[in-house]
């Protein structure tokens, strides 16, 4: 049972003075213009116009980056996939660039020069020894991916303007 409140003991605050209260001035009605509210209903009055922007078919490079924000909302991203979100700026770029040209893949011309001079060894009859292709950079969104997730590869770099 809850218990019953005991009365408040001390002094009591004397109450506000009223104020005067304001009559509000009706409204003046002219009896020359009727009221007619409209009606709304199936068969009754055109219907008011509305925002239908909602339902516009919109371009489709609207509807899919619209589509793509929805999708990186929803959907989690693995973290070696996430990092190529980031994009480098330019100074590190160019620095990347760089590097990357160190490892640049060798041309054909430069493939033909490889193998002539391991042919040439062969023919003077020292043994066929393999050369070793020198260490390269891969390139490609799914290459790069793929050694990343197969752990191959730490570090990927995605430039978009470049």
């Amino acid at each position: 049972m809850p218990k019953a409140k005991k009365p408040a003991r001390g002094k009591k605050v004397a109450p506000a003075p009223y104020a005067a209260k304001t009559v509000a001035p009706k409204k003046v009605v002219n009896p020359l213009f009727e009221k007619r509210p409209k009606n709304f209903g199936i068969g009754q009055d055109i219907q008011p116009k509305r925002d239908l922007t909602r339902f516009i078919k919109w371009p489709k490079y609207v509807r899919l980056q619209r589509q793509r924000a929805v999708l990186f909302q929803r959907l989690k991203v693995p973290p070696s996939i996430n990092q190529f979100s980031q994009t480098l700026d330019r100074q590190t770029a160019t620095q990347l660039f760089k590097l990357m040209n160190k490892y640049r893949p060798e041309t054909k011309q430069e493939k033909n020069a490889r193998l002539k001079a391991r042919a040439e060894e062969r023919s003077k009859g020292k043994d066929d020894v393999p050369t070793k292709r020198p260490p390269v950079i891969r390139s490609g969104v799914n290459t790069v991916t793929c050694l990343v997730e197969s752990k191959k590869s730490t570090d990927g770099g995605y430039c978009p303007r470049c």
